[in-house]
């Protein structure tokens, strides 16, 4: 019961973390498309502008997959960092063409910018932005000195850069529909082995040995979310604030889910 628990406390940390990451995630990109189109009032152009800000993330997004692949001795072909608009009017910032191959190699490719651009967020995070002491200060609940941490951020050495750099990959680094295509299968798969090792009687051992490492991977990722999520709440209510005055400037009003 106790391993039990411990493999559940990570996938709390990991929900807790994700679910208003995902929310904030498109709700800032929603705010900084209708900027750039009420400054710029040609949609073309919008995007991109919106491409070209988060150029850094979609190049180590890319380059992820290039590089898992070449890695795995998958084939690939065309490779791209400039927007496109899909048929369905979703935009595609940019991709990277992969031989279709089996299961394991095609789900390891497309997580693959969930690792790369998880480990430079938690980096830039942890390290030159100063977040690295902020967990224990809110378990302490020394919110003076949370506070204090936030607001010193700005006078770190080169603190424009590495906040620019950790919110453009941590923006860019989800996997994208078709990243996720091979997930499916590897899951069913372990689920599958997991229960037959379960019935096997190894299901103790699992739990001795297995949820630990699984539980340290989860809380790992929840950092890397939780990172995440303070950078886009950081930006999200003066891109919303902003949007706001140009409307009003403006008179115009940006359709859409706001």
């Amino acid at each position: 019961m106790e391993g039990t628990a411990i493999a559940f406390s990570g996938l709390g940390w990991l929900l807790i973390t994700l679910a208003p990451f995902l929310f904030v995630n498109r709700r800032l990109h929603l705010e900084i498309q209708a900027v750039f189109l009420l400054l710029t009032r040609r949609p073309a152009l919008t995007i991109g502008l919106f491409s070209l800000l988060f150029l850094p993330g979609v190049l180590v997004h890319e380059l992820s997959h290039w590089l898992a692949a070449r890695l795995l001795q998958v084939r690939t072909g065309r490779f791209s960092i400039l927007p496109q608009v899909l048929p369905d009017g979703h935009v595609r910032l940019g991709y990277v063409e992969t031989a279709r191959s089996d299961f394991l190699r095609d789900a390891f490719i497309g997580m693959a910018p969930l690792i790369s651009g998880g480990l430079i967020t938690a980096y830039l995070g942890l390290q030159p932005l100063g977040m690295s002491n902020w967990a224990a200060l809110a378990s302490q609940q020394a919110w003076g000195m949370l506070l204090g941490s936030l607001l010193a951020m700005p006078s770190r050495p080169d603190f424009w850069l590495w906040f620019y750099l950790a919110f453009t990959v941590s923006s860019t680094m989800l996997p994208s529909d078709s990243d996720r295509r091979a997930w499916l299968p590897l899951v069913l798969l372990l689920v599958v082995l997991g229960g037959v090792a379960s019935l096997a009687g190894a299901g103790q051992w699992m739990l001795a040995y297995l949820a630990p490492g699984l539980n340290a991977a989860l809380k790992a990722l929840a950092v890397v979310f939780a990172i995440s999520l303070i950078l886009h709440l950081i930006l999200l209510f003066p891109i919303w604030l902003l949007r706001k005055l140009l409307e009003r400037l403006t008179g115009l009003r940006v359709a859409g889910n706001f």
